[in-house]
């Protein structure tokens, strides 16, 4: 896959599969689905590729269909602060489509990533006609407000295992991110890059959540084991 050609000239129509494991395409009735799905379009990311930058004007509403993200911004210092991760079946930015406004942050691919898109025309068409869609976007804006306040939450903690837990547990959010169920996808050195640890410090953390009974390290992933103990657990 060459990353030489911009992003938006590689998309596509999705596949019924694609279409398929959309989570709010099932919440439309028959004629919303029809013009949401030939407003859908998908795009392989290559690692490191920016989907969203800073600055620039809002064009679509964007979900995960594979891969990792990271949601981010430069603070004056030239410092990158990370915000989140986002899985697959997370769709974000409903807040800059509704706005209509630029982005305020950057998403860039964490490794080879599809990402599928809905036009932000179509996106307020279905506000207007849906009100399934609406359901769907009011929750996502109310899973994010408490998504970030945990992320201020996470940043004043100081310690290592605790960062790492409450991090875990944002990215099994099943509302936000429904497509990622008991099992992540996810390397050290990736988890590393989110929650602001070296590696080795990750793994040391990973090792303690997994001897408490918290999660489990699987081949390319992590199981929860207790989502509940990742969110309000005190790891030391």
């Amino acid at each position: 896959m060459s990353t030489a050609t911009p992003l938006h000239q590689r998309r596509r129509p999705p596949t019924a599969a694609e279409l398929g494991a959309i989570p709010w395409m099932a919440l439309l009735a028959p004629a919303e689905r029809e013009r949401a799905a030939s407003d859908l379009r998908v795009a392989d990311a290559g690692p490191g590729e920016f989907i969203c930058r800073v600055g620039r004007p809002v064009t679509y509403w964007f979900g995960v269909v594979d891969g990792l993200l990271k949601m981010s911004t430069d603070n004056a210092q030239g410092r990158t602060m990370t915000f989140t991760g986002i899985p697959p079946g997370g769709w974000f930015g409903e807040g800059t489509a509704l706005k209509r406004e630029s982005y305020r942050y950057n998403i860039q691919t964490l490794r080879s990533s599809r990402v599928a898109g809905l036009h932000v025309d179509a996106f307020h068409w279905l506000l207007d006609h849906s009100i399934g869609f609406n359901r769907f976007v009011m929750n996502q804006l109310n899973e994010r407000l408490g998504q970030f306040i945990a992320a201020r939450e996470i940043d004043r903690l100081g310690e290592p295992n605790q960062r790492v837990a409450r991090s875990l547990a944002a990215l099994f959010n099943p509302v936000l991110y429904p497509g990622v169920g008991q099992v992540l996808r996810i390397t050290q050195q990736e988890l590393a890059y989110l929650v602001g640890l070296s590696r080795q410090r990750v793994n040391e953390a990973l090792s303690a959540l997994a001897a408490q009974g918290a999660i489990r390290v699987e081949y390319g992933g992590l199981r929860v084991l207790d989502l509940q103990a990742l969110r309000t657990g005190d790891f030391r």
